[in-house]
């Protein structure tokens, strides 16, 4: 019975053991389904924002008022039907209420360009995310800073 159980979990590869995969494979069809579990798909991040949506006791509704964003829109996101830019995914990452590492790890996920520090727009927003600021603090943040802000102000 343990057995099974250990056979039922997967241990995640590194980015760089696919990248030695991929260098070594003498056939890439095999490759994609010998890892397949460890590969981005376009579902794979409406699944991860329904599980977030869940683990955070929230509604999508919530995510809406947090993040400025159109509720249609956001919905589209939630259910795969639109993949949303990585201001859009930052603007849901306040509505989510996520930690800076959660952030990076969904912006990973949808193959956006993780936050970087050195970068002075991305540095603020990982201390609005490090500080627990709502979006409204954020964008007062970035406009003070004379950056775009993020989402997209109801009308």
């Amino acid at each position: 019975m343990k057995t099974a159980a250990l056979q039922k979990t997967t241990v995640q590869k590194t980015t760089d053991e696919l990248a030695h995969e991929i260098k070594t494979a003498t056939d890439i069809e095999d490759y994609l389904v010998r890892n397949k579990e460890h590969l981005f798909s376009d579902g794979n991040l409406s699944r991860h924002l329904n599980m977030l949506l869940k683990q955070k006791h929230l509604s999508r509704a919530d995510v809406v008022r947090g993040s400025l964003l159109d509720r249609a829109y956001v919905y589209q996101i939630f259910s795969g039907e639109k993949s949303p830019s990585r201001d859009k995914l930052i603007a849901l990452a306040f509505g989510l209420k996520l930690s800076d590492e959660e952030t990076q790890k969904m912006l990973k996920l949808s193959c956006s360009r993780e936050l970087y520090a050195r970068e002075e727009r991305d540095a603020l927003i990982l201390f609005a995310l490090q500080h627990g600021m709502t979006i409204m603090s954020a964008n007062d943040l970035l406009f003070k800073h004379n950056f775009p802000v993020l989402g997209c102000p109801k009308e």
